[in-house]
């Protein structure tokens, strides 16, 4: 993949112009980070259900509480991961997210399954993957906010400790794909998938071993970040970096499906919502899994 400096150039201004927004939204305070990624949340789903419907026709006659109903409980289930402490008045957050979400799938199932004569298992199981594939990452973002806020530094009193997880996974994703860009457009030659026929084994094992030592150095020498050890910063690099390769090629074979070339515009040289968080979808939950198992 030869160097395109013209498409380089656009691709960093208009990332850091998005990181710019994504940072603020990460590290500001809880209802920033709730907001940011319940833009991201709708923005995933509006995408994958054009692309569904594009793969798969008779999803375009499902019902409007179908379609905007599964949005929805998967935004109530992020609700449902909000710390117990974030309230609106006396009532829990997380606990208005679990009755909604409970009341919500009490009337899709009756209206998908009792009330319909034409039950379609396959619109169903595409809605019903969208919520594994989109809502339940999100929902674990949230979490892993809520896990990495209960750690504090008395020396960084007024740092967001809520964020630093988070951060992490997405610097780990972004450091990733920019070093497999990097070092595939200077040194590869060798393809790594007909899915995605840019990426080559050396731009992948090259930048995915950049990324992990970045990460790596950047967790021993930034001072807010030893609140976790370098095995762990270490850890959270190597699973963003494996899962979120992964998680491009599976976003890629969507849309090969579909014969569509980017999810949607939001971004130039970038694509839609799932074009720029393909990866950060499937790196989420490995890393939670990590966090929840490993981290004290």
């Amino acid at each position: 993949m030869a160097f395109n400096l013209q498409t380089f150039r656009t691709r960093t201004l208009t990332a850091v112009i998005f990181a710019v927004i994504m940072l603020s939204g990460l590290s500001i305070n809880e209802w920033t980070f709730f907001a940011l990624f319940t833009i991201i949340h709708f923005g995933c789903w509006i995408e994958y259900q054009k692309i569904v419907g594009t793969i798969y026709d008779s999803y375009n006659q499902i019902s409007r509480f179908h379609k905007y109903g599964v949005l929805l409980l998967g935004w109530f289930f992020m609700i449902w991961m909000t710390h117990n402490t974030t309230k609106m008045g006396t009532a829990t957050f997380y606990g208005m997210g679990w009755y909604c979400m409970t009341v919500l799938v009490m009337f899709l199932l009756a209206t998908e399954v009792v009330f319909k004569k034409n039950l379609n298992l396959k619109a169903i199981g595409y809605s019903a993957l969208g919520l594994v594939y989109i809502s339940l990452s999100w929902g674990l973002m949230i979490a892993l906010r809520n896990r990495s806020a209960d750690n504090y530094d008395l020396s960084h009193p007024s740092f967001n400790y809520g964020a630093l997880i988070p951060c992490g996974v997405v610097f780990s994703i972004w450091m990733n794909d920019t070093m497999q860009y990097i070092v595939g457009s200077l040194l590869g030659k060798t393809p790594f998938s007909k899915i995605s026929p840019k990426k080559t084994w050396e731009g992948t094992i090259g930048g995915s071993i950049l990324c992990i030592v970045i990460i790596a150095i950047l967790g021993s020498s930034i001072a807010v970040a030893k609140v976790y050890s370098v095995l762990d910063w270490t850890a959270i690099a190597s699973i963003a970096a494996i899962t979120g390769t992964i998680g491009d090629l599976v976003e890629s074979k969507l849309k090969r499906m579909a014969n569509i070339k980017d999810s949607g515009n939001i971004m130039p040289g970038h694509g839609g919502f799932l074009d720029r968080f393909d990866s950060l979808l499937l790196a989420v939950p490995f890393v939670w899994l990590y966090v929840h198992l490993f981290l004290k």
